[in-house]
């Protein structure tokens, strides 16, 4: 706590004054963050320092396993924070961040870590399909560390679907007006990689060319009215 006490001071006699003027605009005005990014709650994945954001740019919801329940089941945090992004702050894009050496992955693959933590191994049943597809798809032979990277990398694709089962989220790709991304972190070498929805991998992020993403929408923005307008025998 100590530690905590000496950054709040640093803070707010270093850092603050240098940025008061928008702090005081974001407190007058509201935020208007242009993205959602829903990251592990791992101490070492820090969204706004990995994509160098300043205060007001990123919606963040932290969680162990950067997990997305479907919509389906109970409400909680995730889901309002999802809900709220959307209808209420406008977010255009939505970001799930896995990351290398992620704790929530390994007690998939050694669920024995787990029978001491009851509420996590209830939590990652929402992962359970990401271990399913490396255990069936993937080399027998994989060590270790490949395959919670693998699970780690396949539970970014299997949360955003989940994404999708979302009302909030559904609407805004029928009207092309969100895009979902998928991204990996590597810790050790600071390196992220993106998921192409084209191309159904993960590729490293090219300066000065387009950024793949994972899912757009559902076509062009007039699709959706002549589909209605269809069913109403126009």
């Amino acid at each position: 706590m100590g530690d905590l006490l000496k950054g709040i001071s640093s803070f707010r006699g270093a850092v603050f004054p240098t940025h008061s003027a928008l702090y005081r605009k974001l407190a007058r005005e509201g935020q208007q963050p242009h993205a959602l990014m829903i990251s592990c709650a791992d101490s070492r994945v820090m969204p706004e320092t990995i994509t160098q954001s300043g205060p007001g740019d990123l919606f963040v919801c932290r969680n162990a396993g950067n997990i997305v329940p479907p919509f389906s089941t109970l409400n909680g945090g995730v889901s309002s924070a999802i809900e709220y992004a959307i209808l209420a702050l406008g977010v255009s894009d939505i970001v799930v961040c896995g990351h290398s050496d992620c704790g929530a992955m390994k007690g998939l693959c050694h669920p024995e870590m787990l029978e001491p933590m009851p509420n996590v191994a209830a939590w990652l049943r929402h992962s359970h399909a990401a271990y399913s597809i490396v255990c069936q798809a993937y080399p027998d032979d994989l060590s270790e560390a490949d395959r919670v990277r693998a699970v780690a990398m396949e539970n970014v694709v299997v949360q955003l679907d989940h994404l999708k089962t979302h009302p909030s989220v559904a609407a805004k790709l029928a009207t092309n007006d969100i895009t979902l991304h998928g991204w990996f972190f590597d810790i050790g070498t600071g390196e992220v990689q993106v998921y192409d929805g084209v191309l159904a991998r993960f590729t490293e992020v090219q300066e000065g060319e387009p950024l793949p993403v994972a899912f757009t929408g559902r076509g062009h923005p007039h699709v959706m009215p002549r589909i209605a307008a269809a069913l109403a025998g126009e």
